[in-house]
């Protein structure tokens, strides 16, 4: 029990790594699987589903996320209610894109790695702080995006203390730049930021920042094939949350459905 019980510090990452390299020196014949870093993957690879089109936005008390539904296998659909967007602590969220696999998974240890600094250190990590972890632990990733399951995250939180949302983007390296206004990523990544630029003011209040966020996914849908738009028949909307001072809230999916319906109508009548 006692190779469980040293302290290797605040972070849960180096904690797993710490304890499956304990666990090869004191009990080799037990089979350990090696995470990020040392990790290979057999050749010829099967279809991997991939997360397609995630944004961000900044409004005037906070940042918007939302991604879309679909995952893709190659040129078939694999589901359509996939969930892209994922809360990491009151004040964060993370979007993912790519294999979607490794990506919701490291999401997912993001989330754990911030709830196990915070009850070991008794604070949270500033927003700074976070990009900068999430960064590492893409970094993490590499040995297996040279093997083609790229993980891409978007980071999104609120400061509070310069009391705004921020935005940050990252490489398949770990490198991660910060956006000041919108960002997005994915297959349809290129078409959704065209569309905000376009629309895209400063202060925007929140009702027309979702309102842009869901005009940019309907956009990145008409023109790549990897990214779901709205579906009125099985009633699958984007999926949408928002970042302020208060903390981390879903947007109601009677709210996405009736922005979506008045953009659809919008559209119906312009053509």
């Amino acid at each position: 029990m006692s190779l469980f019980l040293d302290d290797h510090g605040a972070s849960f990452s180096d904690f797993l790594v710490s304890r499956g390299q304990d666990m090869r020196r004191h009990a080799p014949h037990v089979p350990v699987q090696a995470m990020g870093a040392g990790a290979s993957a057999s050749a010829g690879l099967p279809a991997v589903s991939h997360g397609t089109t995630v944004l961000a936005i900044r409004f005037q008390d906070g940042v918007l996320m939302a991604g879309d539904r679909q995952a893709t296998e190659g040129f078939q659909v694999s589901g359509r209610r996939i969930e892209k967007v994922f809360k990491t602590d009151a004040h964060s969220a993370v979007a993912i894109a790519g294999a979607a696999g490794p990506a919701i998974e490291l999401a997912r240890l993001f989330q754990i790695e911030l709830e196990h600094y915070e009850k070991l250190e008794g604070d949270v990590l500033s927003c700074e702080g976070k990009a900068n972890k999430l960064g590492q632990m893409v970094r993490g990733n590499l040995p297996m995006a040279f093997q083609g399951l790229v993980a891409i995250p978007l980071f999104a939180g609120y400061d509070l203390k310069r009391r705004e949302g921020r935005i940050f983007k990252y490489d398949v390296t770990g490198g991660r730049y910060e956006e000041t206004e919108y960002y997005a990523t994915g297959s349809g990544g290129k078409d959704a930021r065209d569309t905000m630029k376009q629309l895209y003011r400063r202060g925007l209040p929140e009702t027309q920042a979702l309102s842009i966020a869901l005009e940019a996914l309907y956009n990145a849908a008409e023109d790549d094939v990897g990214t779901g738009g709205p579906d009125l028949v099985r009633g699958i909307y984007p999926t949408v949350k928002v970042i302020a001072g208060d903390g981390l809230r879903d947007v109601a999916e009677s709210q996405i459905a009736a922005a979506c319906r008045t953009l659809i109508d919008a559209r119906r009548e312009r053509a």
